[in-house]
């Protein structure tokens, strides 16, 4: 039993005879015919009664046309689902994120893609740059908002720049330099420092011992954490001071301030990452929303 035999007898039943199928299927009614009888033969039973002038739906017709027209539908079905899932209208994403790097713009892309994208399920994780870096090979996420690659994951990833942050010197309220518009780093050579781990935060951890080294110190690293709220309370909790790209002050507290660098260099990038042997339609169609969405760097604005 094939599709095209429940589509024929179906059209039969519903135009009432194998003259009116015929037309609307804009097939001979020969074929049509053939193709029911051979039905009919595979089933063992008559499905439409041949003995009066317009053609009838036998018992057993009547009871095979209501699981006929589910199966047709559920045929239908599968076949615009496919071509939904090759338009990227359909399936799944996990999109991996962290605090303090994605700002305002982050749950306004989830938002939009959401609304168009009804039937794509979402899932969002959040975790530390280093740690996504891993999960997109592992292909545990599909996307990532995160720091630029490492040179170890270059091979494997790919990724495309969406932002640039400044950097700032994240300190108390009481403390000397506080009230200050901008600073250099090295008035703050004689600090301890909160810096990310490496481990978690490569891209942001070596930018803050390259600005020292370039300023002419090395840094007093007082404590470690592996997020940026973990660095923010550390800072609060009178332990020194943290440098963190400008997102994180969506993190702060009303005790603390986060007053620019002004030495050159001071930002770090955002990007996109993706593993390429596992993108897919869903996949594609967020890059695409992504790439309409992404702000451009700012005039004399670099790359780590």
């Amino acid at each position: 039993m094939e599709l095209r035999h429940l589509r024929y007898f179906v059209a039969v039943a519903e135009n009432g005879g194998f003259a009116r199928a015929a037309l609307f299927l804009h097939v001979a009614q020969s074929a049509i015919s053939e193709q029911i009888r051979d039905l009919e033969e595979e089933l063992g039973v008559s499905l439409f009664d041949r003995k009066n002038r317009r053609i009838r739906l036998t018992y057993h017709g009547e009871q095979f046309l209501e699981d006929a027209r589910a199966v047709l539908a559920s045929a239908d079905k599968a076949v615009a689902n496919v071509q939904k899932s090759l338009r990227g209208e359909i399936g799944t994403l996990t999109i991996g994120f962290f605090v303090g790097g994605t700002g305002t713009f982050f749950p306004a892309i989830i938002k939009e893609f959401r609304h168009r994208f009804k039937n794509v399920q979402v899932s969002l994780v959040e975790m530390a740059p280093g740690m996504q870096h891993r999960a997109l090979q592992r292909g545990s996420i599909d996307i990532g908002f995160t720091r630029p690659v490492q040179p170890a994951d270059a091979a494997v990833l790919r990724s495309e720049h969406f932002q640039t942050d400044p950097i700032c010197a994240v300190l108390l309220k009481s403390h000397p330099l506080a009230k200050r518009r901008s600073l250099f780093i090295r008035e703050l050579a004689d600090e301890r420092f909160i810096l990310n781990d490496r481990k978690y935060s490569p891209v942001v951890f070596d930018k803050v011992i390259t600005l020292c080294a370039e300023a002419g110190f090395s840094p007093r690293i007082g404590a470690t954490a592996t997020v940026g709220p973990g660095v923010i309370a550390l800072v609060e909790a009178g332990e020194g001071v943290a440098i963190l790209p400008r997102g994180s002050r969506a993190l702060g507290t009303d005790e603390l301030v986060f007053i620019p660098l002004a030495d050159h260099g001071a930002f770090v990038d955002l990007v996109i990452a993706w593993s390429p042997p596992h993108e897919s339609p869903v996949l594609r169609s967020f890059l695409e929303l992504v790439r309409k969405k992404r702000r451009k760097p700012t005039a004399g604005s670099g790359r780590l």
